[in-house]
Order: structure tokens, then C-alpha cells, then sequence
């Protein structure tokens, strides 16, 4: 099993704005004042078109869906949330926390990745699971190291326990389960998404060891990415806000090997970390300004990997 992969599915918006429905519980999202809809959607769409230009000048092979204007789906740009594709041709469709967020799972995107010569043997559905108002939104929940046989989730109204553990015996991975916080307002809260304070690199693995406020917890999670000989680059919870914890390993051409993130994080990391991470990967960055302020994600969020295999 290979970590990582040079195919990515990313969809372009047509009607991106901060979703209402999905601020209940991500913290990172903000009101952009004095801009119309129109214009936060341009916005996010040269931000997008600038982004898939940097990857794919890397080598990296982008497939790209446009969104549609119907059904209304603003956070479309994020589809790693709603599925998944694994190296033995299974498609993995989870379920989702934001009612409008569910209209973004399209039958006609599996059909188009069939036609790029993708394979796809068989679909596992969780989205039942809707019904009892129980989530696990994909990638962004689950950080799978695929290698190690692990998946590492923090718990949240969007990941669940029983669930995260049931996909797990469905692939055979061991759950590395946890709870991680972040300062709102003075207060402690879940982090909606996993993959917002943690990243795992081939060789390396970023996290903010700080958001796991339980030490055994912590030291547990520590553990495990050390077992699994992974350097461990730490982050502080400033620079998580500065999704410097969003980020993700891609292969270029000939295999090389890049890691991708927002202008932002960039900005946010210290020579040393840029160092730190620089010695396993060569940096992309790209500005994701507006799709940051009113999405909550960032650049993992926008990237669905497709590990398939092909025709």
C-alpha cells in the first residue's frame, strides 16, 4: 500500500459561500463583510484555477469536476469529505454532518473518473448511518496511514466512534482514537475535522500535540507515529488556525514527492519547521484566502486522493 498518489479529484465551485449549516461546529469559518456573493465565488475560482495550475506544473495528475448550480451546494470545493478510493477499487461514500452537504455526492463523477481510465470494483456506502444523525466525513475525520494499517481520529459531532471503528474492521485498519481542542472564545472545543491539526507524510507526520488535551491521549498518538518511524514536526494551535495542520503529500513527476498547503500555513510555519519539512519534500503553497475564511478548510480539504487502479 503507497501513502500517497499522483491522481487527485478536486471540484471547481460555481456557488461557493460560507455555509451556514456547517458553522454550527467549524470555527474556522468567518463572515467576509462587504462582499458580494458573486464576488467571494470569483474569488474562490481564481484561487482554485491558480492552485491546480501550481499541481499540475508539478506533475501531479488533476482531475477536475465542475460543481452544478443545481442542487445548491456550497462547500463543494471540499470533496474529500464524501469520499474516498482505495487501491483495490473500492469507493467509499460517508456520511455527512450538513444536510446540504449530502446533495454533493454525484454518481456522475465516479462515471467520469471511469472514463479517465480509473477502475472502480465496488462502493461502500455508510450515508444509512445520516438516518441516526451519525457522521464520519471521509478524509477530513480519518487520517489513513495506508502503509501501517492505521487510521487516526479525533472524535467530534462529525466523526463517531462506533462508525470510525466499523470502517476500520471493514479495511483492516487499527483505530487510533482521540479528542482534540482548540481555544474558541476562552473556551475548549472539539476540532471539527482530524485532518485540520494533523498530517501524515510518508516519512514525517505534522501534528499540534497541544489540541489533544488528554496526556495519555497524546502520548498515545505520539507514540504510534514514532513507532511507525515517522519524524514528528509540531505545530502550535496559531498555526493550526492558519491551517498549517491542513496540509497533504502528493507524487509529481517521476514520483517526486511534494507537500501542498496554503499560502497562510506557509506564512505561519518557522524556518525550522520549513527546514524540518523540506528535508523529506519539496513545499507547494498557493493563496486560498477567501476559500479559507468562508470554507473552514484549506488545501487537504479541497484534494480528494484517487488511489484506484487503472484499466
Amino acid at each position: 500500500m503507497s501513502q500517497t498518489t499522483n491522481s487527485i479529484l478536486m471540484i471547481r465551485p460555481v456557488a461557493f459561500r460560507m455555509n451556514e449549516q456547517t458553522a454550527v461546529n467549524n470555527y474556522y469559518q468567518k463572515v467576509l463583510d462587504g462582499l458580494s456573493p458573486e464576488t467571494v465565488n470569483e474569488k474562490a475560482q481564481k484561487e482554485f484555477d491558480d492552485f491546480v495550475v501550481k499541481l499540475r506544473k508539478a506533475g501531479v495528475n488533476v482531475v477536475v469536476v465542475d460543481d452544478t448550480v443545481e442542487p445548491n451546494t456550497p462547500d463543494s470545493l471540499f470533496p474529500n469529505n464524501w469520499i474516498s478510493f482505495h487501491e483495490n477499487g473500492d469507493v467509499v461514500l460517508y456520511p455527512m454532518f450538513a444536510e446540504n452537504r449530502r446533495a454533493e455526492r454525484r454518481e456522475d463523477i465516479l462515471d467520469q473518473l471511469e472514463d479517465e481510465g480509473f477502475e472502480i470494483n465496488e462502493i461502500m456506502d455508510y450515508t444509512s448511518a445520516e438516518e441516526d444523525n451519525i457522521f464520519l466525513e471521509g478524509t477530513g475525520s480519518l487520517l489513513l496511514d495506508r502503509e501501517n494499517g492505521k487510521a487516526y481520529c479525533a472524535l467530534s459531532p462529525r466523526a463517531e466512534e462506533e462508525l470510525m471503528i466499523e470502517f476500520c474492521e471493514d479495511f483492516e485498519l487499527s483505530p487510533i482514537i482521540f479528542e482534540a481542542y482548540h481555544t474558541v472564545n476562552g473556551e475548549r472545543k472539539l476540532i471539527y475535522h482530524t485532518n485540520v491539526m494533523m498530517c501524515l507524510g510518508d516519512t514525517f507526520a505534522v501534528i499540534c500535540a497541544d489540541c489533544i488535551d488528554d496526556k495519555k491521549e497524546r502520548k498515545m498518538v505520539l507514540d504510534s507515529l514514532k513507532g511507525d518511524e515517522k519524524e514528528v514536526i509540531l505545530i502550535t494551535e496559531e498555526q493550526v488556525n492558519n491551517f498549517a495542520g491542513n496540509m497533504l503529500e502528493v507524487k509529481g513527476k517521476n514520483d517526486e514527492r511534494f507537500l501542498v498547503m496554503s499560502e497562510s500555513a506557509y506564512k505561519s510555519l518557522t524556518k525550522k519547521q520549513i527546514g524540518q519539512l523540506e528535508a523529506h519534500v519539496e513545499i507547494i503553497h498557493s493563496s486560498l484566502d477567501t476559500i479559507e475564511a468562508c470554507g473552514g478548510g484549506s488545501a487537504r480539504c479541497m484534494m480528494a486522493e484517487i488511489f484506484l487502479p487503472r484499466n
